[in-house]
């Protein structure tokens, strides 16, 4: 892989314009993310060769945070330098904090219209259905995970019930159940007597999360374990953010998180965005922008100093050995989160509504956001019909 940046002298404003048309349309997640600069990037403009761009997919998915940005943020910067990685970065991601911004101000208003409360409650009752969707998306394929040795399968197994008992029962230590995971497998696979100083750094990781921080004021940890320690994609937001955000500092009610996580669904961008709607909860705009920002933080600095080193984070054998222990901690606790999301359904067509949102994502194999919006105007009808929100 390419470890220079490109030479093209691609204009500052050609960037902005490009990047965040690409925020703009950028409905879907992060396969449509990388579609969109797939074809921008390689295809079109022929800025990025494409060996060097699968290269660069395969080594953001080794790195905590959102994937699909720091690929954004990694593609500006192979064309202008760190300049144009956070032009670039800020026009990807400026677009969507707008939108989801204004929507969490509609959701979120003390007295909203009677349709705002029936869509929030119709969207909020298809989140759990998403989460369960994600999982399954995450999930190794059972006939390669039969394939691996026996006892790498149980341990997997293991990781994983793990993540999903936290998530659903101590979400507060959900971040050290990730951060465990992955230890144990770096110490299982190092060989005998080595503890690596990757293993090492992990461990102090750990047992920083577990001492709280102290210093940082609570907005910003939150957001910053969203950015800087969301390991497998955008979705485990969910579990990382759900029990501080509704338990330990109440900043919203169970059903305005399954609203927040909605919002980050169907806007364009990334979806940890989500913590825009929780910045919004805590002190408006101001509290929506220093979550984003403290989110996004890390994934501007894995590339702006990470970048050159790409290839031998791919090589890395710490770090492929705690993806391999987080990545299946990670898909139970995005699976363990679906039960207190549940629970917080407080309508029986809420109810009714999960059952077809699961059906159309996990029966079907449609798409989230078509779930949510569908999910949305059956609140919004049955609320406008007398139903309970």
């Amino acid at each position: 892989m390419t470890s220079e940046r490109s030479d093209v002298p691609v204009p500052l404003r050609t960037i902005a314009r490009e990047w965040g048309r690409l925020g703009v349309i950028g409905f879907g997640g992060p396969p449509t993310h990388i579609a969109l600069l797939r074809t921008l990037c390689v295809q079109e403009r022929q800025w990025i060769d494409a060996e060097e761009f699968q290269d660069t997919i395969a080594t953001v998915n080794l790195l905590p945070g959102p994937a699909s940005t720091q690929l954004a943020i990694y593609c500006a910067w192979r064309l202008r330098g760190t300049l144009g990685a956070l032009v670039g970065g800020f026009c990807f991601i400026a677009p969507g904090f707008v939108l989801i911004t204004a929507l969490a101000a509609l959701f979120l208003e003390k007295h909203p219209p009677l349709w705002i409360l029936g869509a929030a409650a119709g969207a909020g009752a298809a989140v759990p259905a998403v989460a369960l969707y994600a999982a399954s998306r995450l999930a190794t394929p059972r006939a390669e995970f039969l394939k691996k040795p026996r006892p790498e399968q149980s341990r997997k197994l293991l990781y994983g019930v793990a993540g999903a008992a936290c998530a659903a029962t101590l979400g507060a230590f959900v971040v050290v159940a990730l951060l465990a995971c992955g230890v144990i497998e770096i110490v299982v696979r190092a060989p005998r007597g080595q503890a690596s100083h990757s293993s090492r750094a992990f461990i102090a990781l750990a047992a920083a999360h577990a001492a709280g921080i102290a210093g940082l004021g609570a907005l910003a940890w939150v957001a910053l374990k969203v950015g800087a320690l969301s390991y497998g994609g955008g979705f485990v937001i969910i579990p990382l953010m759900q029990h501080d955000v509704v338990r330990t500092y109440h900043w919203m009610t169970g059903a305005q998180f399954l609203n927040a996580v909605a919002l980050g669904q169907v806007t364009p961008g990334p979806v940890v965005l989500t913590v825009a709607v929780v910045g919004y909860a805590v002190r408006g705009v101001a509290g929506a922008a220093l979550a984003t920002l403290v989110a996004f933080t890390p994934s501007f600095l894995f590339v702006l100093f990470g970048a050159r080193h790409f290839a031998r984070v791919r090589s890395n054998q710490s770090v492929l050995s705690f993806l391999a222990g987080a990545g299946p901690a990670v898909i139970g606790a995005i699976c363990g989160s679906a039960i207190p999301l549940g629970l917080e359904l407080h309508q029986w067509w809420q109810v009714a509504v999960l059952a077809g949102a699961l059906t159309w994502l996990l029966l079907l194999r449609r798409g989230i956001v078509s779930a949510l919006l569908l999910a949305g105007a059956i609140g919004v009808v049955l609320a406008l019909v007398g139903a309970a929100v």
